[in-house]
């Protein structure tokens, strides 16, 4: 996984804000430092309260727009699992995760066979199946360890 450095993706956030004509706000700059800084990929939410504790005028419905607009710039990723809230990724490039399913800890996982599944044919049900991001389900070490067992 290739993780360039945070002034680079800031240098990325400006270029594409002007590309965009949208101004690169104090406020999305820290919501990007945050995600990028972060390597647990934190909910909305778990940006919001290290934002706020940086910028206390800033809103938690300022910090899901900002998301989401991080998103549609392609500057960090959207991780979400059923039942679950959606998580953030400071990795854009295609990877995978394994997913805790007692604490919800979201770990990144590369596989070398992975990147050779074959895309679907899915054109019967008009869908074009365009990538793909696998998680694995199942438990962490440190659950297994609170647990005393090894589920």
């Amino acid at each position: 996984m290739n993780i360039r450095p945070i002034d680079q993706r800031l240098k990325e956030l400006e270029a594409l804000c002007r590309e965009h004509n949208t101004p690169c706000t104090l406020q999305r700059r820290l919501v990007l430092e945050t995600v990028l800084g972060r390597r647990d990929h934190p909910s909305a939410d778990q940006v919001y309260e290290d934002v706020a504790g940086r910028s206390p005028g800033i809103s938690r419905a300022t910090v899901h727009r900002t998301l989401d607009f991080l998103v549609s710039l392609g500057l960090v990723s959207r991780a979400c699992h059923p039942g679950h809230v959606a998580r953030f990724d400071a990795i854009t490039e295609n990877h995978h995760h394994l997913v805790c399913m007692h604490c919800d800890q979201m770990i990144d996982f590369e596989d070398c066979d992975l990147p050779e599944l074959k895309l679907p044919d899915a054109s019967d049900s008009g869908f074009e199946v365009t990538g793909y991001r696998v998680q694995f389900r199942g438990i962490c070490r440190e659950c297994r360890e609170r647990a005393g067992s090894t589920i």
